[in-house]
């Protein structure tokens, strides 16, 4: 089975936690906090990998998490860092957000990769609070929860040359005859379910030419395998169109199936395009040439005669093929939607909802982070807090609201009550 999409699950890992702790030694009174910072989440990190062709090494492994970071130590031992967690995937993957369908990466390149899920940073520990005023403070902070989401991995294979052309046209013998991949063959239609790869050489350059599953008409509407396939043949720089001699109508495959991917993906239509004439060891395909040379030229497209079975013309084909990749310009990075540049959004932003009678929902990326990293078992963390809560405005925005004593107030999964002169207790 091929395998060219994978759903995956990306969780980074949390920092570690800051501690709280003092400086004890003999003769030296007052020795002051040295409780040190936790080390940062791992981050999960996809890679380009020459050796692999498929995703099926994600199939079964949906759930990837880093490691957190280390706890902090006293005499300001700082955490160590959370290993990264690497994953390596195919050239020519295409990473999206599961959620919003936003492409995050396209990653083709060697050494090309891309951190999918940031890992938290370490929580600071008390000695990172001493201030003139606050000589011993007494809190430390959880560490930051690192990224997490899901991911939608699609593969696009990357070669030179794409075969294309209807069932049982003989992509897969062609294949088999000009490089050292060794596909199903045999003689019915729908042999080759899967996109195989191959390597040619001529002239001491390589060619990676892939064999693309026969298409049919409505591939671009899912019929047959049409979708799972039509997606490779954008990657491809060259198609080789393999008609089949021995059709009653060569001609009329060859309109459906550049119809297809017109349809499918406009683009496709101005690829560069040989036209194959397969199977001329039979006198169908040998009375069939005449025609189909005669149409190639009327469509400016150049076209050839081979028999992948004998070896016929398959040489002087090859040529050809590196001559066309020989003409086309450098590779450039594909063009990509200009990108509107927006300000960053606001973090410090909040809002202040009603959910029930005496209980409030206040939500904002700061305040939720701050929130999940304050470690309530300290006072003077509780009361840090409150003096976020203060500077960032949401505490005059809960008065204006109509928050009362004793009413629940929730920030992400913490839930406090609000007390007399905005006394916050769990």
């Amino acid at each position: 089975m091929f395998y060219d999409r994978a759903r995956l699950y990306a969780k980074a890992g949390s920092g570690g936690n800051g501690v709280m702790s003092f400086r004890k030694e003999k003769y030296v009174p007052r020795g002051g906090p040295n409780g040190g910072t936790g080390g940062r989440g791992g981050n999960v990190v996809l890679y380009v990998d020459f050796g692999l062709n498929t995703l099926f090494h994600l199939q079964h492994n949906v759930h990837q998490r880093a490691e957190r970071g280390d706890h902090g130590g006293g005499a300001n031992r700082t955490g160590a860092n959370g290993p990264d967690l690497r994953l390596p995937v195919p050239p020519g993957t295409l990473v999206r957000n599961a959620d919003t369908g936003e492409l995050l990466a396209d990653l083709t390149e060697a050494g090309q990769e891309f951190i999918v899920a940031k890992g938290g940073r370490g929580g600071r520990g008390n000695a990172a609070f001493k201030t003139a005023r606050n000589t011993a403070p007494r809190l430390a902070e959880k560490g930051e929860p690192g990224e997490e989401l899901w991911l939608e991995l699609e593969l696009k294979l990357v070669a030179d040359v794409g075969i294309i052309g209807v069932p049982n046209a003989g992509k897969s013998t062609l294949l088999s005859v000009v490089s050292a991949a060794r596909p199903k063959i045999a003689d019915y239609a729908f042999t080759t379910v899967e996109p195989t790869l191959g390597v040619a050489e001529i002239n001491h350059r390589q060619i990676v030419l892939v064999d693309i599953p026969g298409l049919l008409e409505g591939a671009h509407e899912g019929v047959g395998l049409g979708l799972e396939f039509l997606r490779h043949v954008e990657r491809c720089r060259v198609l080789v169109h393999l008609l089949n001699g021995a059709s009653p109508d060569p001609l009329g495959d060859f309109e459906a199936i550049n119809q297809e991917l017109s349809l499918f993906n406009p683009a496709l239509a101005d690829k560069p395009q040989l036209v194959v004439l397969n199977k001329m060891d039979l006198p169908d395909a040998r009375a069939n040439w005449p025609a189909v040379e005669a149409a190639m030229a009327r469509y400016e497209l150049p076209a050839m005669a081979i028999s992948a079975a004998t070896g016929e013309g398959v040489q002087p084909m090859l040529v050809r093929v590196q001559q066309l990749l020989a003409e086309l310009p450098a590779e450039e990075a594909e063009p990509t939607d200009l990108v509107e540049i927006a300000p960053s959004p606001n973090r410090r932003a909040f809002r202040v909802d009603a959910l029930a009678d005496g209980v409030w929902l206040v939500e904002g990326t700061e305040i939720e982070k701050v929130a999940k990293m304050t470690n309530w078992e300290y006072y003077e963390a509780a009361l840090r807090f409150q003096r976020i809560l203060t500077a960032l405005g949401i505490t005059d925005a809960l008065r204006e609201a109509g928050v009362e004593d004793g009413d629940s107030v929730r920030i992400g999964d913490v839930e406090l009550v609000w007390g007399y002169d905005n006394a916050f207790g769990e």
